[in-house]
């Protein structure tokens, strides 16, 4: 613990506009420090636009500092941000999103999730995977010390940038409180949510359920979020192709509402993907009652454990395992009753403790 209260600046961007992966990482950890009667610190964010109506704690621990710009880039990063933190007198920066300002006028601790653009960089386009993998190698070989959430990103972490495994904090998130059991009736619907992705295999989820279709015909595929396929890959295309064109449904983004809804009331929840540095979104599958059916991957097993059907990138064994779950009650049960059990192990008390931990330890390099 620091000897004296510490003033610690943070790199708020990602918590206005939509929620991000990010967004919602730092939105927890903010409020469980401010949450926190033994949290010493005074923290200001810094942004490029007014906080959120879905973000506003109060107290005079916390306060929010913008600083304008229609874009909140690179250029906003290595500019606006270190010249208003050193106006600031803090003693340390948090940086949230992978990067951080070159010229930080104080210690700072950087938040990396994982490090697809260096392990997969035909995922990304040629400018933009340059300039992740440009700027976050400088910003974890600047850093005080990197946050990351998991031993599999840590691993990366040092494998692909570098750097010592001692300089690396785990604070994986927390997960979800577990919903109360709804009154809704379970439909046979099999939910996927996230960013699409080409690493997240949405053509082998479509080749999977149209087989599952073929043997519980009133199942229905749901789809939430955004399109950031390269080369670009239209689901529903695709699902017409497959014959079940009328039984999947694609929205690129819906309300927390709307998704806590369909949550309640899906079946079985899918999830294929080659690389995740976490993979939070099978977590609000299990925290809502939702048996969770996800790619066998190292980071996986991690995470999930026996919480998770894990099957290989195979159309046919996602099939078989979507038809189980959609039609046999006592193997979803079993696998929810798992899959709840593994969530106990991941709170954001945890998790906020050793970012402030790495804080506090940053802070004291600075020279007096």
């Amino acid at each position: 613990m620091a000897d004296r209260p510490l003033h610690i600046a943070v790199d708020a961007r990602e918590l206005g506009g939509r929620p991000t992966g990010v967004g919602r990482y730092l939105d927890r950890i903010l409020r469980a420090w401010i949450d926190d009667p033994s949290f010493p610190h005074r923290l200001t964010l810094f942004a490029a636009a007014d906080p959120p109506a879905s973000f506003r704690p109060t107290g005079d621990r916390l306060a929010w500092h913008t600083l304008p710009d229609a874009r909140a880039g690179t250029m906003w990063e290595q500019t606006k941000l270190p010249r208003a933190v050193a106006a600031s007198g803090a003693d340390v920066l948090f940086a949230a999103g992978y990067t951080a300002p070159m010229r930080s006028p104080c210690p700072f601790v950087v938040a990396i999730y994982d490090v697809s653009f260096f392990a997969h960089p035909e995922w990304f386009g040629p400018r933009e995977g340059f300039r992740r993998r440009w700027l976050t190698k400088r910003a974890a070989r600047r850093a005080a010390s990197i946050v990351t959430i998991s031993e599999f990103s840590a691993s990366e972490i040092v494998r692909f940038l570098g750097v010592p495994r001692t300089r690396l904090v785990l604070a994986p998130p927390g997960a979800p409180p577990v919903a109360a059991a709804s009154a809704v009736a379970r439909q046979p619907v099999v939910l996927f949510v996230g960013s699409l992705f080409n690493r997240r295999r949405i053509p082998e989820l479509l080749r999977a359920f149209a087989s599952a279709h073929a043997r519980v015909p009133k199942a229905r595929l749901q789809i939430v979020g955004d399109n950031r396929t390269r080369p670009h890959i239209d689901p529903r295309a695709m699902a017409a192709e497959l014959g079940v064109g009328e039984a999947v449904d694609w929205r690129e983004y819906v309300s927390d509402e709307e998704l806590d809804a369909l949550y309640r009331s899906a079946r079985v929840f899918a999830f294929l993907s080659d690389y995740e540095g976490f993979g939070m979104t099978p977590m609000e599958a299990i925290a809502h009652g939702v048996p969770t059916v996800i790619q066998d991957t190292a980071v996986a097993r991690e995470i999930y454990a026996d919480g998770a059907r894990l099957v290989p990138p195979v159309p046919d064994a996602l099939a078989g395992a979507l038809v189980e779950l959609l039609t046999d009650d006592q193997a979803r049960d079993r696998l929810v009753a798992a899959g709840q059990r593994r969530l106990a192990q991941f709170t954001w008390t945890s998790a906020a403790a050793e970012i402030r931990r790495a804080l506090e330890s940053a802070a004291a390099l600075r020279t007096p």
